[in-house]
C-alpha cells in the first residue's frame, strides 16, 4: 500500500531528458516506484494528459519575516515551488543579540519593504544563534521546505555593533566574523549572503553593513565556509558600477571556498546586453569555477494601478490616494475631478517615464512582454490622449482592476531571453516576501512555463523544468531533491502545460496590522506534493503543512 500513486502522466524528470509516460508511487515521503506501478494507494491522482515534474526550487526569496504569519508561504506555494531559500542579499534575522532585534527589523523594512511592526510582532524572536533561528522556523511548520543563508549585515552587527555600518573590521573582528559564519554553517545555514548594491539602505539613510567590505573580508568568510563542509555564497553586486572589480570578487570567493557562488543580474534596455552578460558569466565558468547567475525571466518593476500605487504626485492625485478603492472608483465618475487629475498630470511630470509603463491587459493572465509600441505612452499617442487620460480611462472601464507595470529591470525582452537561456544563468529572482506592496514577480515559474515554453518555445518543457528543479537544487546543495528518481524526496508537481499561467496580481491586507501586499495565484496546477503530502490540489491549498527546514550537513549536502 503506497501513500500516493500518480498514474499515467508525462514524466519530465528534471534532468533535461525527454518526457516519458509512467506512474509515480510515493511512500513515507519518498519516491518508492517509477514506471508501471501496480498496487493501491491511499490517494490516487489521474495524471492522464498532464505533466509530472519535480517540485520547483526558488533560490531567491525574502520570506524570512512572512513565514512567521503565513506559513503557507504565498504566493510561491501556488506556483509549484516546494523549496524556498531565505536569507538572500545579506539581510537576515540571525545571528541576533536581543538588543539588535529592532535594528534588524528596521533594516529589513527599508531594504525589502516589509513593515517593521509586522516583523517584530509576527516572529517569535526566540533565538540568538543561526542554529537557534532554524529551530524556531521548524516550530512554524511551513507548508513547503525552506533553507536559509546567514546574512553579512546580521553577522557584522553581531560582531562589530554600530561600527559595522561604515568601518572596516579589525583583525580580531574579522576572525570573529569568520568564526560566526562557520558556526552558522555548522548549525545548518546553507551558506552566506552579502549585498554591495548601492540602493540597500538602513532607516537612517546609510548603506547596509557589508556594502563596502574589502575583498579580504569575503575571502576569509569563504574560507570559513569551506572549513565547515562547504556552502553557497550569494551576492548582490555593485552593478552596473565596478563590473570588473565585482567579478574579480566572485572569482576570489569561488577560489577560497572551492564551492558554489551565485549572484543576481539583469539586462539593460539594449537588445545586445543579455548576450554580452551571458558571455561574461561563461568566461567566469570557463576558469573551472562554480559561479552562476540568476535573473528574473521578464521585465520587472513597480505594479501601479487604482488598487494601490498611483503614477502621479500632486494635490489632486494625493487626494485620490487617500481614498479606498471604492472611493477611487467613485471619484472617476466625477468629470470635474477627473479633469483636475488630468490637468495636474500635464503640469507635473509622471513619477517615471510613460514609455517604460505597460498595461497588463484585460485577458485571463497578465501580459509582461509587450514591445515599445504597447507602452502607456504609445497607447496614449494612438488614442490622442495624455497618458493620464489613458490610465484613468482604463481604470474606469475595468472598475479599478486595470494594472500597469513599470519596467525598471530587464527592459529588453530579447536581451532577457538571451541571458536566461545561457548555460550559467537561471530564471528566478522572484523576490517573494519582499517589496510586497510594490512588486509582484513571485509567479516566475508559471511565467516560464506559459511564456518561454508554450508561447515562444525558447525552452523545451524538459529544459525549462531542469532550470527550475535540478539546476537550482544543485546550486543549493540538495542531493535528495530536484529530480524524479526512486529514493528521492517526493516533492512533485502535476501540471497542465496547456493551461498553466499566472493570474492577475491583487492587493490584500493580510499582514499583521492590516498592511497591504500583492499576491498572485496561478492556474494549471492539478497537484503539488511536498515530502509526499498533497499541499496543493486544483490550484488551491489543502491545508497540509508538510515542509521541512533543510539544514546544511557539510559533505553530505542539505537535508
Amino acid at each position: 500500500m503506497y501513500d500516493v500513486i500518480i498514474r499515467g502522466g508525462s514524466i519530465i524528470d528534471g534532468t533535461g531528458a525527454e518526457p516519458f509516460l509512467a506512474d509515480v508511487a510515493v511512500k513515507d515521503g519518498a519516491i518508492a516506484a517509477l514506471g508501471e506501478v501496480s498496487g493501491e494507494a491511499k490517494t490516487e491522482i489521474d495524471a492522464t494528459g498532464l505533466t509530472v515534474t519535480p517540485g520547483f526550487v526558488d533560490i531567491h526569496t525574502h520570506l524570512d519575516a512572512q513565514i512567521g504569519w503565513d506559513p503557507q508561504l504565498t504566493p510561491i506555494s501556488w506556483h509549484g515551488i516546494t523549496t524556498a531559500l531565505l536569507g538572500n542579499c545579506g539581510v537576515t534575522f540571525a545571528p541576533c543579540k536581543p538588543s539588535d532585534r529592532e535594528l534588524l527589523a528596521g533594516m529589513m523594512e527599508t531594504v525589502e519593504d516589509i513593515p517593521r511592526d509586522a516583523i517584530l510582532g509576527g516572529l517569535p524572536w526566540d533565538w540568538e544563534s543561526y542554529a537557534q533561528y532554524l529551530d524556531s522556523l521548524e516550530k512554524l511548520e511551513p507548508t513547503i521546505n525552506v533553507a536559509g543563508l546567514v546574512g553579512h549585515c546580521a553577522v557584522r552587527f553581531y560582531v562589530m555593533g554600530e561600527r559595522a555600518v561604515t568601518e572596516e573590521a579589525s583583525e580580531e573582528e574579522l576572525s570573529r566574523m569568520a568564526e560566526v559564519v562557520g558556526e552558522s554553517v555548522a548549525g545548518g545555514a546553507v551558506g552566506f549572503s552579502t549585498s554591495r548594491f548601492r540602493a540597500h539602505f538602513l532607516p537612517d539613510g546609510r548603506l547596509v553593513p557589508g556594502t563596502f567590505a574589502p575583498h579580504e573580508e569575503l575571502v576569509r568568510i569563504a574560507e570559513a565556509i569551506k572549513a565547515h563542509g562547504g556552502g553557497l555564497m550569494q551576492n548582490v553586486l555593485n552593478l552596473p558600477g565596478d563590473l570588473e572589480g565585482e567579478f574579480e570578487l566572485l572569482r576570489k570567493q569561488a577560489q577560497a571556498s572551492g564551492d558554489r557562488v551565485l549572484f543576481s543580474v539583469g539586462v539593460g534596455p539594449r537588445d545586445g546586453s543579455g548576450a554580452r552578460m551571458a558571455q561574461t558569466i561563461a568566461e567566469l565558468g570557463a576558469e573551472g569555477l562554480d559561479i552562476n547567475a540568476i535573473c528574473i525571466p521578464r521585465g520587472s518593476g513597480f505594479v501601479v494601478g487604482l488598487q494601490h500605487l498611483l503614477p502621479w504626485r500632486s494635490a489632486a492625485w494625493g487626494r485620490l490616494a487617500k481614498l479606498d478603492l471604492a472611493g477611487r472608483i467613485a471619484l472617476l465618475e466625477d468629470e470635474s475631478a477627473v479633469a483636475e487629475l488630468i490637468q495636474e498630470a500635464k503640469d507635473k511630470p509622471m513619477r517615471f517615464p510613460a514609455t517604460q509603463v505597460f498595461w497588463l491587459g484585460d485577458g485571463d493572465s497578465p501580459r509582461y512582454t509587450q514591445g515599445p509600441d504597447e507602452s502607456l505612452q504609445a497607447l496614449a499617442d494612438a488614442a490622442g490622449e495624455h497618458p493620464a487620460e489613458t490610465f484613468l480611462r482604463l481604470s474606469r472601464q475595468s472598475q479599478g482592476k486595470a494594472l500597469f507595470t513599470l519596467r525598471m529591470f530587464n527592459q529588453s525582452v530579447k536581451a532577457c531571453a538571451d541571458l536566461i537561456s545561457s548555460e550559467r544563468c537561471l530564471p528566478g529572482l522572484g523576490d517573494a516576501g519582499a517589496h510586497v506592496s510594490q512588486i509582484m514577480d513571485s509567479g516566475w515559474t508559471s511565467f516560464v512555463l506559459a511564456h518561454w515554453v508554450r508561447e515562444t518555445g525558447l525552452f523545451t518543457p524538459s529544459e525549462a523544468v531542469r532550470r527550475m528543479t535540478s539546476a537550482p537544487a544543485r546550486i543549493l546543495g540538495l542531493p535528495d531533491r530536484g529530480t524524479l528518481e526512486v529514493g528521492k524526496r517526493a516533492d512533485i508537481n502535476v501540471i497542465d502545460l496547456n493551461a498553466v499561467a499566472e493570474r492577475f496580481p491583487e492587493i490584500v491586507h493580510d499582514l499583521p496590522g492590516g498592511a497591504p501586499r500583492f499576491i498572485q495565484k496561478a492556474r494549471g496546477y492539478r497537484a503539488t506534493l511536498c515530502n509526499g503530502q498533497l499541499v496543493l490540489e486544483n490550484d488551491e491549498h489543502t491545508g497540509a503543512r508538510a515542509g521541512k527546514v533543510l539544514r546544511n550537513t557539510g559533505a553530505t549536502g542539505v537535508i
